[in-house]
């Protein structure tokens, strides 16, 4: 498909398409927008972020604030995660989620100061979660608003981040931890990712985003799209919404009930997500080792060994980093314990696999 084709009038661009364009990458539609997908190829772009750093735009993503008197409170409320007495600069990762513990999405959560929260939400779910959101204020004495055009955000991923962030871009970093945050004038910085390996968000108005761009650019840094995002979360296990989670799939079927915290007094989900937690889900998120090569995609069919449909892939790819086939399923519950023997049909075959962790390559993070 040719970048013309791609470029059609409802699709939004980030602050850095043009870039993308002039550099060669594929483009095509993602989330609303159009995003490159490769530049050189998905497994040179995977391995740069493995062995040295990779570079991505992830303006796409969405931004909300969260600040006033009530602001912490409306985030207890909100999130599956607890933020409470958390102190300044830190990050934490869970869900939002409908009554009945489906979930809206799965996102960031800065705290920037007292009171004053920062929300990175998925690019697919801006307008939805927006709506959500504001549904669930009536009654907090807060200002949210969604900050989602204004922020350009790139993303440095790799063991060379740190010190590609100082030296390139002369911003210090040294100092943070793994999921924490600063902010250094209008700029936020902060160390978490989506790759397994450690790296660097940083998010600004459009024209810093691209300025910081060009910088990486010029000094080398490998550009990759969003093939390589995928192939590099999928291999440690982190999931993806509208694939791993989403309105009919909760976090204790995931497998994220670790970021689901009961002990808070209430947050909306809780009473279904307890129950659920409680009696066991009927499905469970899991790993599946193929010994054969074949590739098993999004929706192909998981079986048990008498052939019986128990579940579906969310995501499955032939792992770079380690050379294996692999993907996540959600299955039968009952089939969910490791090392249970499974099959799944690819096309017009049926291939054999087995049950693992869902982690398929070790993390690399900053301790």
């Amino acid at each position: 498909m040719g970048i013309k084709q791609e470029l059609k009038e409802e699709n939004k661009r980030t602050c850095l398409c043009d870039r993308h364009i002039a550099e060669g990458a594929f483009m095509a539609p993602f989330a609303g927008f159009v995003m490159p997908i490769q530049y050189a190829s998905i497994q040179l772009e995977h391995m740069a972020v493995r062995n040295k750093c990779g570079l991505f735009d992830v303006s796409h993503m969405g931004e909300v604030t969260v600040t006033g008197p009530d602001a912490e409170r409306y985030v207890q409320r909100i999130f599956t995660n607890d933020v409470a007495e958390a102190p300044d600069g830190k990050i934490f990762y869970g869900m939002m989620c409908y009554d009945d513990g489906g979930t809206v999405d799965d996102l960031l959560v800065y705290k920037v100061g007292e009171n004053n929260f920062f929300l990175v939400i998925n690019a697919a779910n801006i307008d939805k979660d927006w709506e959500w959101m504001q549904q669930q204020a009536t009654g907090f004495n807060i200002e949210l608003k969604n900050m989602s055009d204004y922020y350009g955000q790139i993303a440095l991923q790799g063991p060379e981040a740190e010190h590609i962030m100082e030296t390139v871009l002369g911003l210090p970093c040294s100092e943070l931890a793994f999921y924490t945050m600063k902010t250094i004038g209008d700029v936020i910085v902060s160390r978490t990712g989506y790759t397994g390996e450690d790296g660097f968000e940083v998010y600004a108005s459009h024209e810093y985003i691209q300025q910081c761009w060009d910088k990486l650019i010029d000094a080398g840094i490998q550009p990759c799209g969003l093939g390589c995002r995928d192939t590099l979360r999928f291999e440690v296990g982190l999931p993806l919404y509208g694939d791993e989670l989403s309105e009919e799939i909760t976090p204790i079927m995931a497998g994220l009930g670790m970021f689901v915290k009961f002990d808070k007094p209430e947050f909306i989900g809780r009473d279904a997500l307890l129950k659920q937690k409680t009696e066991g889900p009927a499905r469970k998120l899991v790993g599946i080792e193929l010994a054969d090569k074949a590739i098993p995609r999004h929706g192909y069919t998981v079986l048990n060994m008498d052939g019986e449909p128990i579940g579906e892939v969310t995501t499955g790819y032939h792992c770079i980093s380690v050379d294996k086939s692999a993907c996540m399923a959600l299955i039968d519950s009952r089939y969910a314990a490791l090392g249970t023997e499974v099959q799944i049909q690819i096309r017009k075959k049926v291939f054999p696999g087995t049950v693992v962790k869902k982690q398929f390559y070790n993390k690399s993070y900053k301790k």
